[in-house]
C-alpha cells in the first residue's frame, strides 16, 4: 500500500532524507522513529505531497505521488503534528470544508460527520468555534477530518500530542481496529511506548538514513540485546547521534 524507493530530499548541500526504500503492506501499522532532525517529518511531508522529493519514488496504493498527486492524496488521511485549523469555523463547518476537498458525497456527509464527531467525543462541540477548543480537542478534530473520506492509508506525525490518557487509549484502539479492516498506517512518533504498543514493524531513521527496520524482537537482535524495551534498542542503534 505504501512504497518508497530511493527517496531523497536535499536542502542545498544538506541531505535531510538519504535514499530511503520501504514497502508497507495493506493493514500494517508502521512506526517511524528517530532523533530530532533525523528526517522523520521531511519524509512524512513528502509522503503527504506537501514537499516534493529531490529523487526517488513514492507510491500510495500503487499510485505515483509525483506523477499523479491528486489521485494519490485522495487515498491518504493526513494527520500533522500541529493542528492548523480555520479557527473562525465551527467543528462541523471544518469537517464540511474537508469533505468538499475530498469529494465526499453530500448525502453521506452529515452521517459521516456525526459518526466521527461522536467517535472523538466532539459531538457537543460541533457548533462551537474551533478557537474555543483546547489543544487536545483540536487534535481530535484533525483526526476526525482525516478519517472522513475513509482513506486507505493514514500518514500521521506525532498522533498523541496534546491528548490526555483516555484520548491516547482511544486512538491506540482506533488505529488497531482500522488496521484490521485493511487501513495502512505510517506513524512517526517520539513516544516509543506508543510505537511499541501499536506498531507491527518499526523503522529507525538517523541522520537521514534508514538504519534498521523490523519488529521489536528483530530490532533487539540487530542491537545485539538479549532483553530490552524499544527505548534501549533505539538508544543503542542511534548512540552515535547522542552528544
Amino acid at each position: 500500500m505504501i512504497e518508497l524507493k530511493d527517496l531523497t530530499k536535499r536542502f542545498g548541500d544538506f541531505t535531510a532524507v538519504d535514499n530511503i526504500s520501504l514497502c508497507i503492506p495493506k493493514g500494517e501499522i508502521f512506526g517511524f522513529i528517530g532523533p530530532n532532525g533525523a528526517g522523520k517529518t521531511t519524509t512524512i511531508k513528502m509522503m503527504g505531497g506537501i514537499l516534493g522529493p529531490s529523487a526517488g519514488v513514492i507510491k500510495i496504493c500503487g499510485i505515483d505521488m509525483i506523477k499523479f498527486p491528486q489521485a494519490a492524496k485522495q487515498k491518504i488521511g493526513f494527520i500533522p503534528d500541529r493542528p492548523f485549523l480555520y479557527e473562525k469555523l465551527t467543528g462541523i463547518e471544518f469537517l464540511k470544508f474537508t469533505a468538499d476537498l475530498y469529494g465526499v458525497d453530500e448525502k453521506l456527509f452529515l452521517m459521516k460527520a456525526e459518526e466521527k464527531l461522536s467517535l472523538f467525543s466532539l459531538s457537543d462541540w460541533a457548533d462551537e468555534l474551533i478557537e474555543s477548543y483546547s489543544h487536545g480537542m483540536k487534535q481530535r478534530l484533525i483526526m476526525a477530518s482525516a478519517l472522513l473520506h475513509d482513506p486507505e492509508v493514514i500518514v500521521v506525525d506525532e498522533p498523541m500530542v496534546g491528548l490526555d490518557p483516555a484520548g491516547i487509549k482511544m486512538v491506540k484502539i482506533l488505529f488497531k481496529n482500522l488496521a484490521k479492516t485493511g487501513v495502512t498506517f505510517f506513524m512517526s512518533t517520539h513516544t516509543l511506548k506508543v510505537a511499541e504498543d501499536v506498531c507491527d514493524r518499526i523503522g529507525i531513521i538517523n541522520k537521514g538514513k534508514l538504519i534498521a527496520v523490523g519488529t521489536t524482537k528483530e530490532l533487539m537482535q540487530k542491537a545485539e540485546l538479549f532483553s530490552a524495551d524499544l527505548e534501549e534498542i533505539f538508544l543503542t542503534l542511534t548512540e552515535d547521534n547522542i552528544p
